[in-house]
């Protein structure tokens, strides 16, 4: 029996119950990198959705097929067919060829992913490895008169499909025949590239032989051709960022559809939101962004970062500072501390009946469009509870880690239970943070001294306020 699933569909802007094309099996398709240059921590958002769905979805009984796609061919700096060829101008920015620069980064890319404890998917293809898929796609759109070729490219004729834009809510009425200021061969401002024979620049440097001239695809083609070969020509998840609806997507649903002629080709699309410093989105086109490498070397563990953004659901902006993540890694921590103290305990009634109703409650959440920031309150009160036995706590709670991805198990892992005895660095620590709460009721800071005795006590550290100064002990229930 799988469990129940309601997702909000970006195409129709509506939760929906999850039903897949076959029942126990699902087919997802997650958008990948252009792997041009590291990954920054906003896009690794997308990554942690994409990684908590497959997660949550098998923890509930499904057999998920995961298919990703990294981007090493054709992914113009405009989201449209405008700009510079990002493949091409990182490798003349650092005197390299393309293909080494694609290897260096997704090497970096897969790093960064197993630091955050993301599971590989299944599948993962790169677009220079499917060349002949997509030429084979394309034909199909031209041979079902959607395609028309214009100044030596092949267009896709968006006035053909009267239901294009759907997902954007793009009015039909709106589409314009006004021509792109760096395009005169489109019809229309919407219509978008399948296969560039003449190119943007002067020396293109990976071309392949084609029906319509040597070039090379357009960046939409390569997420339907290898998204059919892998999934089926219709399957039931796809996700990536919200930047990609207007057009990427837009272009991929048009392109996929003139194809087959099957509808949806897709049947629940999933979308992520920004994550945002001072109400600005991170980009690495802007070369402001921050790397996972550079929050460790900050001092940060990778896991302080997927907490952070399971903090949050996924469809709310998130704003990132230094102070968010450190309450990210202060609650991370204190949960570790928690699962050592129960682990240190004798278990009780493993499997006893006093966790069943956060466990009910936690399937719900994740059931909920993925309302992590639900489960996570629902962990909580599990391991705060003092009627939940140790033992059977902790068995909720690695259950509830299948699809939350923090690695509780190693938390409270044999060698480290063997004593709740905090190491020399720990006390040194509780001792520093007293001290410092002390100071603060010196300056009759009293919010901010209350601030620090919270902290202290989300760890489990209880203080003790006497005539002779304040002592602490680590809690016992």
């Amino acid at each position: 029996m799988v469990s129940r699933f309601s997702f909000y569909n970006t195409l129709g802007r509506r939760a929906q119950v999850f039903e897949p094309l076959r029942a126990g099996k699902v087919g997802f398709y997650g958008c990948g990198p252009t792997v041009y240059n590291y990954a920054h921590i906003g896009n690794l958002r997308a990554y942690v959705l994409h990684d908590t769905l497959v997660r949550a979805l098998r923890r509930g009984g499904y057999e998920v097929t995961h298919v990703m796609n990294i981007t090493d061919v054709g992914h113009l700096s405009g989201d449209g067919d405008d700009g510079e060829d990002k493949m091409v101008k990182s490798a003349e920015e650092r005197g390299k060829a393309v293909l080494e620069i694609a290897e260096t980064y997704t090497d970096a890319f897969f790093e960064d992913t197993r630091s955050l404890n993301i599971l590989r998917p299944d599948v993962v293809c790169k677009a220079t490895d499917h060349i002949p898929e997509m030429i084979a796609l394309i034909r199909r759109i031209e041979e079902n008169g959607f395609a028309y070729r214009a100044g030596g490219n092949l267009y896709f004729d968006t006035s053909k499909d009267p239901r294009y834009g759907e997902i954007a809510l793009l009015r039909p009425e709106a589409q314009t025949r006004a021509r792109t200021d760096g395009d005169a061969g489109k019809r229309s401002a919407r219509d978008f590239v399948l296969w560039f024979t003449k190119s943007k620049f002067a020396d293109q440097a990976l071309v392949w032989d084609s029906p319509w001239g040597t070039g090379y695809p357009g960046w939409h083609i390569e997420c339907s051709a290898m998204a059919m070969k892998y999934l089926g020509e219709q399957f039931d998840i796809h996700a990536g960022g919200v930047d990609h609806i207007s057009v990427h997507h837009a272009n991929e649903i048009a392109q996929s559809e003139a194809a087959t002629g099957k509808s949806p080709c897709v049947r629940c699309w999933m979308h992520n939101e920004f994550l945002v410093t001072d109400k600005a989105k991170m980009s690495k086109s802007s070369g402001d962004f921050l790397t996972l490498r550079a929050l460790v070397e900050s001092g940060y563990e990778p896991l302080d970062y997927r907490y952070f953004l399971l903090g949050a659901h996924y469809r709310s902006q998130l704003q990132f500072s230094p102070a968010a993540l450190d309450g990210a890694r202060n609650a991370r921590r204190s949960l570790s501390d928690r699962l050592r103290l129960l682990a240190a305990k004798e278990p009780g009634a493993v499997g006893d009946g006093a966790a069943a109703k956060y466990m009910e409650a936690f399937d719900a959440a994740m059931g909920d469009d993925l309302n992590t920031p639900r489960a996570l309150a629902e962990l909580w009160g599990l391991l705060r509870d003092p009627l939940v036995p140790p033992g059977a706590a902790l068995e909720a709670a690695f259950d509830m880690d299948r699809a939350l991805g923090l690695r509780l198990r190693e938390s409270a892992s044999a060698e480290i239970a063997e004593t709740c005895a905090l190491s020399q660095a720990e006390e040194e620590e509780i001792r520093a943070i007293v001290a410092e709460r002390a100071e603060a009721k010196k300056r009759r800071d009293f919010a901010g001294a209350d601030a620090l005795r919270d902290a202290l006590k989300a760890r489990g550290v209880v203080l003790e306020d006497g005539p002779g100064g304040t002592t602490w002990r680590m809690e016992t229930r």
